[in-house]
């Protein structure tokens, strides 16, 4: 029996929440729409480098530990308020709490996160998220 998109989801969030980037990769197609909504010239940068788009399961396993590496781990929380779900398209929505390790400034940011599951896999992860309250907390002293 197929996994379902709810069942998925739940397990994704499970997972991202367990820390383990190469589990949570496992449940990505080897090819999969990944998009943030950040603007273009933004992307990659030295700050926050795992915020760009990516193609492959490899990529989403370096997401999450680029996410990791930059972040302060003993500062870290998200709330789930919804996830709604219409045949093989799910939306998350909530609030993260995180504090950037090289400013150490805490921020919190809604964000909404589009999934498509696929045979069981992922293959669209879009995420919408308050850009400006994580730039701001990985921002020079001074900007």
């Amino acid at each position: 029996m197929a996994d379902t998109t709810r069942d998925v989801v739940t397990e994704l969030l499970r997972r991202i929440g367990e820390g383990d980037p190469e589990r949570i990769a496992e449940l990505y197609a080897d090819d999969a729409d990944w998009k943030l909504d950040w603007p273009e010239d933004e992307h990659g940068r030295a700050e926050t480098p795992w915020i760009r788009h990516r193609t492959t399961r490899a990529d989403a396993a370096a997401h999450y530990r680029e996410l990791a590496e930059h972040h302060l781990p003993e500062a870290v929380g998200t709330e789930i308020e919804r996830i709604l779900v219409d045949g093989p398209d799910a939306v998350v929505t909530g609030e993260i709490r995180q504090t950037a390790r090289a400013t150490h400034r805490p921020y919190r940011a809604r964000f909404a996160l589009h999934l498509t599951v696929e045979n069981g896999l992922i293959t669209r992860h879009h995420v919408y998220e308050d850009s400006l309250a994580v730039a701001r907390a990985f921002a020079p002293k001074g900007d």
